[in-house]
């Protein structure tokens, strides 16, 4: 939002495509993202909730596809998005031990929001995803709570807060303070501007290894800050959407591409991370009730595909940074301490 540093706001400018106005994952038309945070002494966490259509998403669906770079990880919903390539669920995004609640509370806001429309709901395929932020956080205590999820969904726009809020409170990211951050890209095709944006939910790597622009400023910060970890226990969510006509294929195939982000600003995919992709296209609508047997979707010239693999790997490894950047230091549950980025970029750029 207006008044928060990011990234850019530092000089420091990640690839060469054009960026969307708001340089978020919202540039998509439609997209929104709400956020609920918990900020108490003992519980550092929350909600982040991606909406992917102002629409209902269960009744027209969108094309998605998902990625499991490493499976670390408890996401909800990935089986049936790789086998039917089809998203019709909100993306809801929180703590490890929190995704059965939220889980529950998306599938009680989609059946509330198909009875309004008289659309009556037997199956549905949430997605939640998570990352583990009991370092900063008593995830016992399992403090997000189906209201919050509500709340996060109400309170959705498209110019949405990044850094230590929502499903971010209480993340890390290469021993920093991690959470919640976001890119956009412009792609032209044909004459014609597309979007590709990402929103990621940053919670792993080493200090050491923490390279922004090219350059390693972590190993320099992990002697002055005397941090020798040496298990990366962490995890990221990355959540790329686009309104490039793709098929559920041709979106898997750039969602990977988060994987080129990821190694630049220096991760190198731990035993314990969990490091998810999903992906969704707004340009095909899949109706629900749709009566047609043969159906059409319009796909991509797959010779082209080059510039849509730069614009996630540039986004992902913005988002990275904007997550990072825009954090503030926090110290959380049983005095544990995350310290901000944005207090030492100076000293190296």
């Amino acid at each position: 939002m207006a008044g928060k540093k990011r990234i850019e706001d530092y000089g420091i400018i990640i690839g060469e495509l054009p960026k969307g106005r708001l340089n978020k994952i919202s540039d998509v038309k439609g997209v929104r993202v709400g956020h609920y945070t918990i900020d108490t002494e003992e519980n550092k966490t929350g909600v982040t909730v991606i909406l992917p259509t102002e629409g209902n998403i269960y009744a027209n669906k969108f094309v998605a596809a998902s990625f499991v770079l490493n499976g670390y990880g408890k996401t909800a919903g990935l089986v049936q998005i790789d086998e039917l390539g089809t998203l019709e669920s909100i993306i809801a995004l929180t703590n490890t031990l929190n995704v059965g609640v939220v889980h529950d509370a998306v599938v009680e806001y989609t059946i509330e929001k198909c009875r309004r429309e008289n659309i009556n709901i037997a199956s549905f395929n949430p997605i939640v995803a998570e990352c583990n932020d009991s370092y900063l956080n008593n995830i016992q205590n399992r403090a997000v709570k189906k209201e919050h999820v509500f709340k996060a969904i109400e309170d959705a726009v498209e110019d949405f807060e990044e850094g230590d809020v929502g499903a971010g409170k209480g993340m890390s990211c290469h021993d920093l303070k991690g959470g919640i951050g976001s890119a956009s890209r412009i792609v032209s095709l044909d004459g014609r501007d597309y979007t590709v944006g990402v929103l990621v939910l940053s919670n792993h790597g080493f200090m050491k290894d923490l390279t922004i622009s090219g350059k390693n400023i972590g190993r320099d910060l992990a002697e002055k800050l005397e941090n020798h970890n040496t298990v990366d226990k962490g995890s990221i969510i990355s959540v790329i959407a686009t309104d490039i006509p793709l098929t559920s294929r041709q979106l898997r195939r750039a969602i990977k591409r988060a994987a080129v982000g990821l190694a630049r600003v220096g991760s190198h995919l731990g035993h314990g991370s969990g490091d998810i992709m999903i992906g969704f296209s707004t340009a095909n609508i899949i109706k629900h009730d749709e009566p047609q047997d043969i159906i059409s979707i319009r796909a991509m010239n797959e010779d082209k595909m080059d510039m849509v693999f730069r614009a996630v790997a540039e986004c992902e490894e913005e988002a990275i940074l904007n997550s990072m950047i825009t954090a503030n230091k926090v110290t959380g549950y049983q005095g544990h301490t995350r310290e901000a980025l944005k207090d030492y970029i100076l000293e190296y750029f």
